[in-house]
């Protein structure tokens, strides 16, 4: 089966089909190029997928993926970062095994193909050009036979005419023979020509036609090989990628059977367990003794010394309603008040100033007095200052719960550790390089490492005693845990919400009274009970907020909130504080009285060099 025995007339269809063929395979490599595209697409898609899912480092999403199901989840994602990974390899292999490959393979093709049928048209061309010599021949021929036969009819009718003279006849015989002799010469051209057509037409025909279209076939055939190649080849690129793809999915599943739900449960534990004990019973508190008393001198005597003891009575149940109603009053009267500053007032000097919630009047100076104990102490006004700006808790972790605090301190510890680790190797790298120095002088100056050996002997000794300092708090904490024998201590879930800061590290929290008030002695004693040793262990030598300016009160301020400070009008004290968009200023009149009062009840002359040094203070401390 040959193209050029049996499409031997069909030159032109050939070429419609050999052009058609082009265009298949043209076709084919643009939608290889769309799929390459889409590949691409998609492992991007995946990539950004997997990345926007990804912690972010040092967050808290970095905390949550100790659970063995975040884990698996991270596990997942780092999966399919791979699995776009075996993608970005279909695309790069179908461009390198099959666009770049059929797009050269086109371009010759097109050439090929050219020259085949630029050969096949020439030869086309000769076989015309043949046949139109032919045809000239045939008609010169035939032209040279016609004038032949009229020469010789004149002949013989001017020889059988008696009035013509013998020359004209001699004449006209001469005539015949030459158009005669002409005759001949065209028959025998013709027929040569004729004998050359025909071979020329049996080679067009049985030859070069045939060897023309069977080169035409051939190409034809390896272009449709050549695409037949290239499409296994587009199902082996993606078959290749599977077996990884597989791998990928493996982990994926072996990441899921990973889960460990009890696992996860206990991580919870060790993740918000407290250390404290839950609370015990609330003992019974009898309200109807007064019921029972008689009007007499005796029994109102005796009621009187019954109510002397009816708060011992209910002192009981106040340290274990604590944790139900705890606020410190520390935090309070360190920080602004929580409520909204009052409107200034109408008139110049009000008698009364709405200021929120009115809080009992007590006598305050054993707490102002063990307040300014609190802020001469150096820790204890970086603790407050965290709190406030937001900085990071105190650093022995006493802003945590007992537990909690335990497995920071014990990590601390370990990281130390590792850092002393880290010195002494290298100290020990440095002795063997210096030993090698002194044995060989040619190699170094054994006397340019004692710096650094002398470097990394303070720093292991520092970081011994950060070890010696957490290992003591450590022993501390594991010596507080409710493994002792006293009544523990009561806690609920409100330590977090109301203790984030240091300051529970530093102060006593107030109790309760039996009618759920504050009791205000209470508290003050026992604050004054919290030894000293507690505190100058903790805190020491911190210098009181610099006074940043001066202000003058506008009106009466009757301080009864915590945290706040009573004024008079046209009173000068100074501004220790500013306001920090609260609508609170935080004043001192003297070394022992400073608070917040309304910014709208106050003057203020703030100094500006004063107030640059404040703000520098602020930037260190934070």
């Amino acid at each position: 089966m040959s193209w050029g025995t049996e499409l031997w007339d069909q030159f032109d269809n050939l070429e419609k089909h050999t052009q058609w063929g082009i265009d298949v395979l043209e076709k084919y490599i643009k939608f290889v190029k769309e799929r390459t595209e889409i590949e691409l697409s998609y492992a991007k898609q995946l990539r950004n997928l997997s990345k926007k899912y990804q912690p972010k480092k040092n967050s808290k999403e970095e905390e949550e993926y100790r659970y063995t199901s975040t884990r698996a989840f991270l596990a997942t994602l780092n999966e399919m970062n791979d699995y776009a990974g075996q993608h970005e390899v279909i695309s790069e292999n179908m461009t390198s095994l099959i666009t770049g490959e059929l797009t050269r393979y086109v371009q010759e093709l097109k050439q090929e193909r050219k020259s085949h049928f630029h050969d096949g048209r020439k030869a086309q061309q000769h076989i015309e050009t043949c046949w139109k010599q032919l045809e000239a021949s045939k008609r010169r021929f035939e032209r040279d036979c016609k004038e032949a036969d009229r020469a010789q009819q004149y002949f013989e009718k001017m020889d059988a005419d008696i009035n013509v003279t013998k020359a004209d006849v001699e004449k006209a015989r001469q005539q015949a023979q030459l158009r005669h002799q002409m005759a001949e010469d065209s028959k025998a051209e013709y027929s040569s020509t004729l004998q050359k057509f025909n071979s020329e037409q049996h080679d067009h025909y049985y030859t070069h036609i045939p060897n023309i279209f069977q080169k035409i076939q051939e190409m034809e055939e390896r272009r449709i090989v050549k695409i037949g190649e290239s499409m296994k080849t587009f199902a082996e690129v993606d078959r290749q990628v599977i077996p990884i793809i597989g791998k990928c999915l493996d982990e994926i599943t072996k990441a899921a059977e990973s889960i460990d739900h009890k696992n996860d449960s206990q991580l919870v534990i060790e993740a918000f367990k407290s250390g404290f004990e839950p609370p015990g019973d609330i003992d019974f508190e009898d309200f109807t003794q007064p019921m029972k008393r008689t009007v007499s001198e005796s029994s109102l005597s005796n009621s009187r010394g019954e109510g002397k003891s009816e708060p011992k009575f209910g002192g009981k149940s106040k340290g274990k309603l604590w944790p139900f109603i705890k606020k410190n009053k520390l935090m309070s009267l360190l920080t602004s008040p929580h409520q909204p500053p009052p409107p200034p007032p109408a008139s110049a000097s009000p008698s009364a100033v709405p200021n929120g919630p009115q809080s009992p009047k007590q006598q305050k100076e054993p707490l102002s007095h063990r307040f300014n104990e609190f802020m001469t102490s150096k820790p204890k006004i970086h603790c407050f200052r965290s709190l406030k700006r937001g900085g990071a808790g105190p650093e022995d972790f006493s802003n945590l719960p007992p537990e909690q605090r335990r497995k920071k301190l014990q990590q601390k510890v370990d990281e130390l550790n590792k850092d002393i680790q880290k010195e002494m190797d290298q100290r020990d790298a440095l002795t063997k390089m210096k030993d090698v120095y002194i044995k060989n002088p040619q190699m170094g100056d054994a006397a340019s490492v004692d710096h650094r050996l002398a470097e990394l002997g303070q720093n292991i000794e520092k970081l011994r005693l950060e070890v010696q300092k957490f290992e003591g708090w450590l022993a501390e904490v594991e010596g507080r845990l409710p493994m002792r024998t006293e009544q523990p201590r009561r806690q609920s879930g409100l330590y977090e919400a109301q203790n984030t800061s240091a300051v529970n590290s530093c102060a006593q929290d107030r109790e309760s009274s039996p009618d759920g008030s504050y009791t205000e002695e209470q508290s003050q004693e026992t604050e004054m009970k919290v030894p000293a040793t507690d505190f100058d262990d903790e805190f020491d030598d911190e210098e009181p907020l610099p006074t940043i300016g001066t202000c003058k009160a506008l009106y009466t301020f009757e301080g009864q909130n915590e945290g706040t400070i009573s004024v008079a009008e046209g009173e000068m004290l100074y501004v220790i504080e500013e306001d920090k968009g609260d609508g609170w200023t935080r004043i001192r009149r003297n070394e022992d009285e400073e608070g917040y009062v309304p910014t709208s009840y106050v003057e203020v002359y703030l100094d500006k060099n004063a107030k640059d040094v404040y703000k520098s203070l602020q930037k260190i401390s934070e």
